[in-house]
């Protein structure tokens, strides 16, 4: 790691703008800025206090490049950990990067994806769980991926992890403890708090492994796949949804011949809506591979809304009835919504007659009505539905992290293998190599234990600036 040399980047998005924001970091950071910055109340940049505003130039030698608001942080006082100056200027493409060059060419690196953020770590400002936290809150789209990413931020995954690090490392010296003596044969440990400490570590493992699905779907979105026959709606459902001519609408059976997709936030939850080709027997080529395509998709959705149009329900043959339970059949732990489109041309008689004939195959039936706009917000809440929302709106912690996730997964190993010591009464010495993995695994969450290859993989997946 080179943390001894100062690198800059632009910390705004690139192309033009109103505003564009140069940042520099690192030991020599005022210096280089001092250099190519003229106030103009003619102040030594160098001399000011930190957390303090400057207006003036920045010029190469005698060309004056742009007029510019210098922010100034000294010290650890920064984003950082170590002095950082943030030149805000105008939105130029052409500004920008003389800027940028100008500093390199005084002697700054250009930054590397994430380096700011990995300095931020490697300065204690934050753990590493943290600082995952922050590509998280720059990727968000919706407002329970940002509440996640706050929560994140602000400690509450890693206080949890970093209060049972503490308790376990506190019993594992103690039983180091009875390691030095071994042959006077005593116990340093109290065997029953370590019992009573081994399951509540298990126990809130296990939630937080839990809470990894919940997680996942907020941060990544929920697929949601729209299928059935030809001609029955699945266009028009999909505008309904999203409230605009999203997807082409005709008379014609077979329209959609590849997946449409968009995305609709419901109460702060995304969902990705996908418009499959109508399933049907066909010679079309092209058709088909579309059909093939939306079996494809019903395997990746986590939740399937099966169309039907109204009119097929009109007689007493139960075929529909075969339809569904091959596609329940088929895929038995995805949740399946029955819905029954152009509902005002059923009567009442015949819409009780279908949802008697559905309960047996325990499906969710909604009706609605696309081209009229109605059942539209009963169906969005039957979607809500299948997300665990409570821990969220309880402000529980909740993982969306891959790697953390992973850590528990091997942490809890580890653990139930201590448990399995205490019950078997095992030697301290063979339970102590499960515990400091254990507490290794733990580590690696928070960055207590880290090497240069797992912080390449995190931070190169930010942004540069960032």
């Amino acid at each position: 790691m080179i943390l001894n040399d100062t690198i800059v980047a632009l910390a705004t998005p690139s192309g033009a703008g109103a505003v564009a924001i140069v940042r520099v970091s690192g030991p020599n950071a005022i210096e280089f800025v001092a250099d190519v910055f003229q106030s103009i109340k003619n102040k030594d940049l160098r001399k000011q206090k930190t957390h303090t505003l400057h207006l003036g130039f920045i010029k190469d030698d005698a060309k004056i490049i742009d007029q510019v608001l210098v922010s100034l942080f000294k010290g650890t006082n920064s984003y950082t950990g170590e002095p950082t100056v943030e030149i805000s200027c105008h939105g130029s493409t052409f500004i920008q990067q003389q800027i940028i060059q100008l500093l390199l060419r005084k002697g700054c690196r250009m930054a590397s994806a994430g380096e700011f953020t990995m300095r931020s770590f490697l300065n204690g400002k934050m753990d590493l769980s943290q600082a995952e936290a922050v590509a998280d809150l720059i990727a968000s789209d919706n407002e329970a991926a940002h509440q996640l990413a706050m929560q994140q931020m602000r400690g509450g995954f890693s206080n949890e992890i970093a209060k049972l690090r503490e308790e376990l490392l506190n019993f594992a010296s103690l039983i180091e403890l009875e390691l030095d003596f071994s042959e006077e044969d005593v116990e340093f440990a109290d065997r029953s708090a370590f019992r009573d400490l081994v399951n509540r570590i298990q126990f809130v493992l296990k939630r937080l492994l839990d809470s990894f699905a919940v997680g996942n779907v907020i941060k990544n979105g929920i697929p949601v796949a729209i299928v059935g026959e030809p001609n029955v709606g699945k266009s028009t459902l999909l505008n309904a949804l999203l409230n605009e001519e999203r997807a082409i609408v005709s008379d014609i059976a077979g329209t959609t011949r590849d997946t449409i997709e968009d995305e609709l936030i419901i109460e702060g939850i995304g969902f990705r809506f996908i418009d499959t080709a109508g399933i049907r027997e066909t010679e079309d080529i092209v058709e088909s591979i579309g059909i093939q395509k939306t079996f494809e998709k019903i395997e990746q959705a986590q939740v399937v809304l099966y169309l039907f149009e109204s009119l097929k329900f009109k007689t007493q043959n139960l075929e529909y009835i075969t339809e569904i339970e091959k596609v329940k059949n088929k895929y038995p732990l995805k949740p399946l919504v029955v819905i029954i489109n152009k509902v005002d041309l059923l009567t009442d008689e015949e819409l009780q007659r279908i949802q008697s004939q559905l309960e047996a195959l325990e499906v969710k039936l909604e009706t609605t009505s696309a081209k009229h706009k109605t059942g539209i917000e009963e169906l969005k809440n039957t979607l809500l539905s299948f997300v665990n929302t409570g821990a969220l709106r309880n402000n529980e912690t909740i993982v969306t992290n891959t790697r953390h996730y992973d850590s528990l997964i091997k942490a809890l190993e580890e653990i139930q293998k201590v448990q399995y010591g205490l019950d078997m009464n095992i030697s301290a010495d063979l339970m102590a190599i499960d515990i400091r993995q254990a507490l290794y695994y733990f580590g690696e969450i928070t960055g207590q234990v880290t090497n240069d290859e797992l912080l390449g993989n995190i931070f190169s997946n930010f942004c540069i600036g960032k």
